[in-house]
């Protein structure tokens, strides 16, 4: 792909779960999950609009193993809206593994989307809950303030980056990744799977080298 230009009228980067719970060290450490934040702060001190996404779980979320007896993480579950993997605890709200990471600096983001807040769903993507029709607000956000381009990075390259992208070309928009600025769980090839159907869908790859300020 040839270098792309930011446009500040319409372009935004979308910063996924830069949080210290995914990050080495962190309940569901993402494999290098901290090698995001240099590329993550050299786009984001370049973008005129930065939108910060927040895991925010309550104690005993439905997605954590440890609200079901006898089940352990990665294990799946039937919920009522469908096949759910379970995780450790993670990004419990007002803990320390919920908030960004130390070295992440985007002081200038103008939207922190806190999502997963809602005890019996989860939520990986930041359009829409894992229900597939509970909406976070973020693409009506972004229509009124005409952002029409949308940089995805972050973590988990598998889950929350790639469920976001692809609900992003669903409502319209023109979704690119940062691969180098992603890093996956990859649970059984999920990280191929996930860079497939993005593929599929019109999400277009990229690396932050080739984006022009």
């Amino acid at each position: 792909m040839s270098k792309l230009t930011i446009d500040p009228d319409r372009d935004v980067l979308l910063v996924i779960d830069i949080q210290n719970d995914f990050c080495p060290g962190g309940a569901l450490a993402v494999p290098e999950g901290d090698a995001v934040l240099p590329v993550a702060n050299r786009l984001g001190a370049r973008f005129p609009h930065v939108v910060l996404t927040q895991d925010w779980h309550p104690r005993g979320h439905h997605s954590f193993a440890s609200a079901h007896e006898g089940r352990q993480p990665f294990e799946t579950i039937e919920a009522h809206y469908g096949a759910q993997t379970l995780w450790a605890d993670h990004c419990v709200q007002g803990t320390t593994g919920a908030e960004f990471h130390p070295d992440l600096h985007l002081p200038q983001a103008e939207l922190v989307l806190r999502k997963g807040f809602r005890r019996e769903i989860d939520s990986y993507s930041a359009f829409f809950e894992n229900d597939r029709t509970t909406a976070t607000g973020l693409a009506g956000y972004l229509r009124e303030r005409g952002l029409r381009r949308v940089f995805a990075l972050g973590l988990a390259l598998d889950y929350c980056v790639a469920y976001s992208a692809l609900d992003g070309r669903r409502e319209g928009f023109e979704v690119f990744l940062v691969e180098d600025g992603c890093r996956g769980i990859d649970l059984d090839g999920s990280v191929a799977e996930a860079l497939k159907w993005m593929a599929e869908a019109g999400v277009k790859l990229v690396t932050s080298e080739e984006i022009n300020q």
